[in-house]
């Protein structure tokens, strides 16, 4: 099968096809692992997709405005010299994408006098050869400058647990994109949505009833299926179904991610140690579960999810409740709250307000406060990602109060006093 009305298969159509062949439909999270990380044909592994920024599929907080990045690069810190500041610390993210964030967070430590000679590592989560290729480019010149070690790692699990040191550890734009289970409760237990050629005479499983359930907290277009592919509902609870469906009582018919529940509890025991550590998680999503948030995206538009698969990104909404749970017994999880709130109370606009009165230009002014209204913006971004705080449970033993981590206990408390 060369194509049909779709036009040609994909290399990793092809893998797909030869897959269902052999041991029949295909779960989501090994399509999401073949479109998105397939050593040779996913879409994060190949040179010529540009990913991010203008040219890319999407654009990230860090490519809009370096304020994004340095307010982060503040809320750790902070949390160091609250915690453990006479050890010195390592920062950790969570696919780093061009290396921009770790830019940023790099020139802010450079520049305060209290950081300065106690960074003693970088540590970068990347598996894709090209994306590590981006961040050694970019981060060159501090890594230069800096008396610290770069390191590269394909896993989370691959990091050394260090006691002398403190772990400021960053997931921005990660969750969303590790691959996910869907599950459905039906009167057997929990069946597995699965995906099959539409055409395939030989496939006799029934169709989820979310085929035909439209729920509000899913994105635009989402059940637009294409002729090549159509989900299918197992015809018994599979392994993977009844382990994630059991994960937690909140689930009924949703995408539930093994691999994140794998990397919350990761981000819990690599800070939880005597040196200390925090970490932040941003992305898109909520405190609850999603019944389908599935979503494919090519040159900034939503398209079908199976919209040629290996070329498109392919994104999942973020049930932050499902991270908190996974690494509750490891850390203490502050949040999540709104991108708009974490950045306004971390001093967004006096920081833009600093960099407009230095600006060389008019355009230059301009950009900055575009750049600063984007990231906080109600009716977008500002809203629609979500900042979730977690810091060592330890830091309790020093004698502090761990429920007081700003900003997320201000904007708690406020908006339990709003009720």
């Amino acid at each position: 099968m060369s194509g049909d009305s779709f036009g040609a298969l994909t290399d990793v159509e092809k893998i797909m096809l030869d897959s269902v062949k052999a041991t029949g439909p295909i779960s989501f999270s090994t399509f999401m692992q073949l479109s998105l990380g397939h050593p040779t044909h996913g879409y994060y592994m190949k040179p010529e997709h540009a990913v991010f920024g203008t040219q890319g599929d999407f654009i990230t907080s860090p490519e809009i405005s370096q304020m994004f990045g340095e307010l982060v690069a503040l809320w750790m810190i902070k949390q160091w010299i609250d915690t453990n500041a006479k050890v010195p610390f390592r920062v950790v993210e969570l696919g780093p994408g061009r290396g921009t964030l770790m830019d940023d967070i790099l020139r802010v430590l450079k520049q305060l006098p209290a950081a300065r000679g106690k960074l003693k590592s970088i540590h970068l989560v990347e598996s894709s050869a090209t994306m590590r290729a981006l961040q050694e480019s970019k981060l060159r010149k501090a890594s230069q400058e800096g008396n610290f070690e770069t390191l590269w790692h394909d896993a989370i699990e691959e990091i050394e647990h260090e006691e002398d040191v403190f772990t400021m550890l960053v997931a921005h734009e990660f969750f969303d994109a590790l691959p996910v289970n869907v599950i459905e409760r039906t009167q057997q237990g929990w069946n597995e949505v699965l995906i099959a050629p539409s055409s395939d005479p030989s496939i006799k499983y029934t169709r989820p009833s979310s085929e035909s359930d439209q729920n509000p907290d899913s994105p635009p277009q989402l059940h637009h299926t294409s002729s090549r592919w159509t989900r299918v509902l197992s015809p018994t609870p599979t392994a993977s179904s009844t382990l994630l469906g059991l994960a937690s009582p909140r689930f009924f018919s949703l995408p539930v991610s093994r691999a994140s529940m794998n990397q919350a509890r990761g981000i819990g025991k690599l800070i939880n140690t005597k040196g200390g550590g925090c970490a932040l998680v941003i992305d898109y999503g909520a405190d609850k579960a999603f019944s389908d948030s599935l979503r494919a995206f090519k040159q900034h538009k939503i398209v079908d999810v199976f919209c040629s698969p290996g070329e498109c990104d392919i994104t999942t909404n973020v049930d932050f409740a499902l991270l908190k749970e996974s690494m509750a017994d490891l850390v203490s999880t502050h949040g999540p709250i709104s991108q708009r709130n974490f950045l306004t109370c971390m001093g967004i606009e006096i920081r833009a307000a600093a960099l407009v009165r230095s600006a060389f230009s008019l355009e230059r002014k301009k950009a900055i406060e575009d750049g600063a209204s984007r990231l906080i913006d109600p009716l977008g971004m500002g809203e629609q990602y979500k900042v979730l705080g977690a810091v060592a449970k330890g830091r309790a033993e020093e004698g502090q109060d761990v429920g007081e981590v700003w900003p997320f206990t201000v904007i708690q408390n406020s908006a339990q006093q709003s009720i």
